[in-house]
């Protein structure tokens, strides 16, 4: 390699590691620490044997939607592992008890009557809200002139003059300003056993509000939605997807009615043998969702259709909303070819799901919200692990402790037996590490990629491979000398040979690190990942810092005079195996 091609290639090798360093810790970006350097609680949730796969998809992403919603909570990690279970890592959080209570529930799904729809908020709350009114005098000049040839005039300056005939009288302005109106007291306007919710109050964190259990059928201030969805009272719940807020009657139809739940693309626009639930598009072949209930669900689902089929085709209150964990669903209308004496009887239902959108992935995705909520045993907890704070600031100080040791150790070993090429392996690790880190800040904030103290571990492994791939260079270099040929033919033609025995290590250390991600979980799985990608970073590094860094090194003094120099180290290599 030539000195530019070299200098060049140094030198962008480390701009690009130091300087995106630099950049990512400036703008704050920094590896997200996963629950055991940062504190909170983990645990495990099983489902009951047989359970859909999507169904734990649909379980996760609600559990993920409550936590969320605790607002002590920040980048929680849920994620379904092995065939029935769902791990959920809680870092950070302050509210154990109610985190847990968020995620070991069940979903409770209901059919509920709709009796009002509005857009956005809802009525309740609109009429309780009155906007704070105030009446001042504009200061630009008004004229007025009556019928009998009078004129008032009022200036800027507030002053009121009045003409009439030949008399000029000048009276001294005055100011009607109208006192904004106290806001009105929200509980009056809502119905009986409606109140306010009471939640989280940002100026004082440590006055925790009652659980929403304990307030049953209270509204939210901000939308007017009911934040605990008690299906024995009304309440008025909010479709997230179209901004409806419907006003809903007590549920009169529960998941436990519901048998079964498949998406279905039905040829005739009627779906697969059940009566039409929702308005059909008219054509010739749409999605549905088609719906099966058991014997006592068949009967209740065939009185309430007959009830709602009694209002007119378009009426609000023939529809039936389809609410799970506190959000509306879907809220499909009964057809109008269904009358009050019959219903849907027989205990099988489509819903339609028209054209707009995407039908076929909606179809989907409401069969696994019905399946999911009519899941009859709520999730088991086999194990709750917790971690506190003090502990994982612990265990962070003691993962740096032990790769700041490691490095050292590495960096001294290096310079004691390969003098000036230990210098490229000491600047070489800390290029490593400055990729590694900017890797793991960058796949935190994008990808919400933790760092566990496992990945830790991993890292610190990393190191002695990387350690080994300088060995397997510099102890190429040695043997290309000894073979009789000059330091800058050994240095060039030695790493040609080296990076394939190198490139063949890695490999074998990126298998096992896949193997272990794909069949592992848990911390072995946040070991398998950094040391996955740190076996990439070495690779990479010794391409593109330490051939170039090595073959600079050998076109300088340090390279073939002094007791510190390359020829040094190889010299006594060379008596060593004389």
């Amino acid at each position: 390699m030539s000195r530019r091609a070299a200098l060049i290639t140094l030198a962008l090798t480390l701009l690009v590691s130091w300087g995106s360093l630099v950049v990512t810790q400036v703008l704050g970006v920094r590896p997200k620490l996963g629950l055991d350097l940062r504190g909170g609680f983990s645990v495990l949730l099983e489902a009951p044997d047989g359970t859909d796969p999507d169904v734990l998809e649909k379980a996760a992403e609600i559990m993920r939607r409550r936590i969320e919603a605790l607002g002590d909570v920040q980048e929680p990690e849920i994620a379904v592992t092995g065939l029935r279970s769902i791990e959920v890592q809680l870092p950070g959080v302050t509210s154990r008890q109610r985190a847990l209570d968020a995620v070991g529930k069940i979903g409770q799904l209901a059919f509920r009557p709709v009796l009002e729809v509005s857009l956005g908020i809802s009525p309740l709350l609109a009429a309780a809200i009155q906007h704070e009114q105030s009446t001042t005098t504009t200061t630009d000049a008004t004229t007025t002139t009556s019928g009998e040839g009078a004129t008032t005039t009022t200036s800027g300056e507030g002053a009121t003059t009045t003409t009439s005939g030949e008399t000029t009288t000048t009276v001294p302005a005055t100011t009607t300003t109208t006192a904004p109106p106290t806001p009105p007291d929200l509980t009056p306007v809502l119905p009986p056993g409606i109140a306010i919710c009471v939640v989280d109050d940002p100026d004082d964190p440590d006055d925790a509000p009652p659980p929403l259990s304990d307030q049953p059928g209270c509204v939210d201030g901000t939308l007017g939605i009911t934040l605990s969805d008690d299906p024995t009272k009304e309440a008025w719940l909010a479709d997230p997807r179209t901004g409806e807020v419907f006003a809903l009657a007590p549920a009169r139809v529960l998941g436990g009615d519901l048998a079964d739940a498949q998406p279905d693309f039905s040829q005739s626009g009627g779906g697969a043998g059940g009566v039409p639930f929702g308005v059909s598009t008219g054509g010739v072949g749409e999605w549905v969702v088609s719906l099966e209930f058991n014997r006592e669900g068949a009967a209740k689902f065939e009185q309430v259709t007959k009830e709602l089929a009694a209002y007119s085709p378009g009426d609000p209150r023939r529809r039936f909303a389809i609410v799970l964990d506190g959000l509306v669903q879907s809220a499909p209308q009964i057809s109008p070819e269904i009358g009050p004496d019959t219903g849907i009887s027989g205990g099988r239902a489509v819903i339609t799901m028209g054209t707009g959108g995407n039908p076929e992935q909606a179809a989907r995705d409401l069969s696994v919200v019905l399946r999911y909520g009519a899941l009859p045993v709520a999730f088991e907890q086999p194990s709750v692990q917790s971690v506190s704070a003090t502990l994982g600031a612990d265990s962070l100080q003691a993962g740096l402790a032990a790769g700041l040791a490691g490095l050292g150790l590495v960096a001294l070993a290096m310079l004691a037996y390969y003098r000036a090429l230990g210098l490229v392996n000491l600047v070489g690790l800390t290029v490593f590490a400055s990729l590694l880190l900017v890797i793991f800040s960058l796949l935190g904030e994008t990808q919400g990629v933790s760092l566990t103290l496992a990945g830790v571990a991993g890292i610190i492994v990393s190191i002695g491979i990387t350690a080994d791939s300088y060995i397997l260079y510099f102890e190429r270099i040695k043997e290309e000398v000894s073979a009789g040929r000059s330091l800058r033919a050994a240095i060039d033609h030695g790493f040609g040979r080296a990076f394939r025995t190198i490139f063949a290590a890695n490999v074998v250390a990126l298998a096992a690190a896949a193997l272990l991600f794909m069949l592992a979980v848990g911390a072995v799985k946040g070991f398998a990942l950094a040391l996955g990608i740190a076996t990439v970073v070495n690779v990479l590094v010794a391409r593109i810092f330490t051939q170039p860094a090595v073959a600079l090194l050998g076109m300088t003094p340090l390279g073939e005079r002094g007791w510190f120099s390359i020829r040094r180290a190889v010299g006594t290599a060379r008596e060593e195996t004389a």
